[in-house]
């Protein structure tokens, strides 16, 4: 998805600096390439596919920059770009996930050191299809689904006739499958009504012909106004809004905008983290500093998603 709404425009020295500093001195055990400089070279970066709106708008406004410079973005789950990253097969992925304890101490024996920078604070939405009558749920009925404790939607609403309940998200191995795992079942599995197809796509192409399907999805893939692709998605699907009961923080229904987002409001929300274990300044230092630098985090907030290191002006109305 191509993204026209920046111009030419230097990064922000004191961000590329910053990235340098925290880079000398640290190496791969492996001698490194020296073909590529922070703005230009080929740089392979694996990252999880709920996060390609956004990700692939990054690598092509700083390939608009830098002409010398090839962004290689491969979509994949969340599993297959960390196993990339202590493989060597990448110097950068972008993940749901900070760096675990186990993973540092394995780039400690490896004589690497990888740096990990929040770069966005992202959502899970709720989807359905038109057809169903039902926009609204709480976090304790999304669990009693999760749980096999709520089967039917006339459980969730009894005028609803759609039918028993389907649950439909990306590939296994995810930042979706993971979330949703931790969130509602850190010691158990999925029950019978839930199914995983192979991306954020189909989970809405899914839904909107499937009146007794929920979809969970990225956020990014429908927040974003001037992305032609994500409106047409939202003309078959209703975003559902969810409320938290377990808070006195929470006492309405919010959808997943940025608005709620950064109120932390709306409940179901992730940081983004761009995880570098490069071992010198090159192409994937002066990505990360953009990605977290002020055009990149624009970026994110013009993509719908809450920018990690640019604050968000919030304007109340009404009483």
């Amino acid at each position: 998805m191509k993204n026209n709404l920046f111009h030419k425009v230097d990064i922000k020295p004191f961000a590329l600096a910053l990235f340098i500093v925290l880079s000398m001195g640290c190496g791969d055990a492996l001698k490194p390439d020296l073909s590529d400089t922070p703005t230009s070279g080929n740089l392979n970066v694996s990252a999880d596919e709920s996060f390609a709106p956004l990700m692939t708008a990054e690598a092509e406004t700083f390939m608009a920059l830098y002409n010398n410079a090839k962004i290689n973005m491969h979509y994949k789950t969340e599993t297959e770009a960390i196993n990339d990253l202590l493989n060597d097969s990448v110097k950068v992925i972008i993940s749901g996930k900070d760096i675990t304890p186990e993973q540092e101490n394995y780039f400690k024996e490896k004589k690497v050191r990888a740096r990990s920078v929040k770069v966005a604070i992202d959502a899970l939405a709720l989807i359905t299809g038109r057809d169903n009558p039902d926009s609204l749920i709480t976090m304790t009925q999304i669990k009693e689904i999760f749980h096999g404790k709520t089967t039917n939607w006339n459980q969730i609403s009894s005028n609803n006739k759609s039918g028993d309940i389907a649950v439909v998200f990306d590939r296994s191995g995810s930042s979706n499958v993971r979330y949703l795992k931790e969130k509602f079942l850190p010691e158990g599995q999925f029950p019978a009504n839930c199914f995983a197809l192979n991306s954020n796509r189909e989970v809405m192409e899914y839904v909107k012909n499937k009146p007794n399907a929920i979809g969970i999805i990225g956020v990014g893939w429908i927040s974003d106004s001037n992305d032609t692709t994500a409106m047409s998605f939202l003309n078959d699907i209703r975003v559902m809004s969810v409320k938290n009961e377990e808070s006195s923080e929470y006492t309405d229904y919010y959808k997943p905008f940025q608005a709620y987002i950064a109120l932390k409001q709306y409940p179901l929300t992730r940081d983004v983290f761009l995880i570098n274990r490069e071992s010198r300044n090159g192409l994937g230092t002066g990505f990360a500093s953009f990605v977290a630098g002020d055009q990149g985090q624009r970026l994110v907030r013009l993509k719908g998603l809450l920018p990690a290191t640019m604050p968000v002006r919030i304007v109340k109305t009404g009483n």
